[in-house]
């Protein structure tokens, strides 16, 4: 979809539709829906009389968030359709609404089969945000509600949608247009990123293995201008990754670990670096999981996804920060080679892991990846990865990530990006008794406890590799409940979330 700004009023704008807003109890629209409302009016020219009045008068919409009227124009301005979407109530409005308002009219939009969409900048008026912020999270999510997996659609079915080939946002305030411009332009470069997060995390396994993304890494580095390293088995061994190793060995395809660098030429100081789980496939292991939701496990690499995603999106937007992203993959399958309960893995650290089921696999990719972090002196990491269906049990799916942190001041950093960015994060406690937990009679840490509290253990597993000698601030976020979404709502569509590339670049922007 092609991005552009244009500074006039939205009443005068051709496109197949135009997007205006409502919010909650207003019985008679002001600013630039009052304008639409206007132009629809009767030929009496009575104030509050247009079509949009009507519809607020007769009951027929109350501006209930991402609540849709379409109205047909009869010629009155050029566009043939107005698309009126709610915005809620106005003190519960905020930029994530944003983002859903847009991606529903815009998603209404597409089922009509426009072309050509014009919209206004919600909330850039009476709903009080920054015309900048406000502009971003309007292209955002117009391009978001509007995604489709299509890579293997050999033919389309009726119902699915058409693509929207161009959104125009209309600005008619001149001293806003600059702002609108800017959030307009790194909109579409977040949601883009967002994406191809999305894409990776739909694509099937088959077409999308260790070294498969790790090519997808590299292509997309050097479009956008990121350093990559790509460590394949040769390196891992080399490097002593005895995780990764171990998890990618049942596998025909072989684990990579991928490293990508966003180097602002003159920017110093210590990086940030961000760490994502990327399981392209797992079964489980030798610790078969059950063959019901297991086709759902091609999803286990959404935390490497949201790195990727983020990484891309970093460079695009210039940020003059220092970002390391890491990314181990790997397959896990339960072939002959496999590792197995009651082995013992030598983990980079040193430590040595007891293996007591071989489906806590995650862990032992992200251990290696969190040890690896200790040589940049980071000011702070964060580890993202759909790690435990215990967190799912307690936090919900499509609800919430949970979080762990070593570090008060990088916690309450973490928890403020995901709020600004709108993808919600719950902190959960990383106890010392859960470490108790994995203590092994043979070997210094076991994968695994038992059943109860598996979300902090296997958060405490992952602090053992981030302790001691060169400790930095550290933050874990067991992202299990937002792998996919299975309805088409706001800006979420079926699939692939894209969970966490938000927040991973307002850290780069706040930090």
């Amino acid at each position: 979809m092609n991005v552009s700004v244009h500074n006039k009023q939205i009443q005068a704008t051709a496109a197949d539709a135009i997007v205006v807003n409502l919010f909650e109890g207003v019985t008679r629209p002001g600013g630039a829906t009052g304008a639409v409302d206007t132009a629809l009016g009767s030929a009496d020219g009575i104030p509050g009389s247009g079509m949009i009045s009507r519809l607020i008068q007769l009951g027929d919409f109350k501006g209930r968030l991402n609540e849709v009227a379409v109205i047909y124009t009869q010629g009155l301005i050029p566009a043939p359709r107005v698309i009126l979407v709610g915005l809620g109530k106005s003190n519960e409005f905020s930029r994530d609404r944003v983002r859903q308002v847009s991606g529903t009219a815009f998603r209404k939009a597409a089922e009509l089969g426009c072309r050509t969409v014009a919209t206004i900048v919600h909330g850039a008026g009476v709903g009080g945000l920054d015309a900048r912020q406000a502009a971003e999270a309007t292209v955002e999510g117009a391009l978001l509600g509007t995604y489709s997996y299509r890579e293997y659609k050999t033919r389309d079915g009726e119902s699915t949608p058409g693509a929207i080939e161009t959104c125009l946002v209309v600005e008619y305030d001149a001293s806003k247009l600059a702002e609108v411009e800017a959030g307009a332009r790194s909109g579409a470069i977040l949601a883009r990123a967002i994406n191809a997060a999305r894409t990776l995390i739909n694509r099937p396994p088959n077409a999308l293995y260790p070294a498969a993304f790790a090519d997808e890494a590299q292509a997309m580095a050097a479009r956008v201008g990121l350093r990559c390293t790509v460590f394949a088995e040769k390196e891992l061994a080399e490097h002593r990754m005895g995780g990764i190793l171990a998890v990618g060995q049942g596998s025909q395809r072989p684990p990579r670990l991928v490293m990508l660098e966003h180097a602002p030429e003159g920017v110093e100081g210590a990086p940030l670096v961000f760490v994502g789980k990327g399981v392209t496939f797992d079964t489980g292991g030798v610790s078969i999981k059950p063959s019901d939701g297991m086709s759902s496990m091609k999803g286990d690499m959404s935390g490497a996804a949201a790195v990727f995603g983020a990484m891309q999106a970093i460079a695009e937007l210039k940020l003059p920060r220092r970002v390391i992203g890491l990314i181990p993959l790997a397959e896990n399958m339960p072939d002959g080679a496999a590792y197995r309960p009651g082995d013992v893995i030598s983990m980079m650290s040193g430590l040595k892991v007891e293996i007591i089921s071989t489906d806590a696999e995650g862990r032992m990719l992200l251990a290696d990846a969190l040890h690896y972090a200790k040589q940049f002196n980071p000011s702070g990491v964060i580890d993202l990865a759909t790690l435990t269906g215990a967190c799912v049990v307690a936090l919900g799916e499509g609800v919430a990530a949970g979080l762990f942190a070593n570090n008060e001041a990088w916690a309450e950093t973490v928890l403020r990006a995901a709020d600004a960015a709108g993808e919600r994060m719950w902190r959960l406690p990383l106890y010392r008794e859960y470490g108790e937990k994995i203590r092994s009679d043979s070997a210094d840490i076991k994968n695994t406890g038992d059943r109860n509290g598996g979300v902090g253990t296997s958060a405490y597993f992952l602090y053992r590799f981030v302790e001691g000698e060169g400790e930095y601030p550290w933050a874990h976020v067991d992202m299990a409940g937002m792998m996919f979404s299975k309805e088409n709502k706001g800006y979420q569509v079926k699939g692939g979330m894209g969970y966490g590339v938000r927040t991973l670049v307002e850290l780069a922007r706040q930090s």
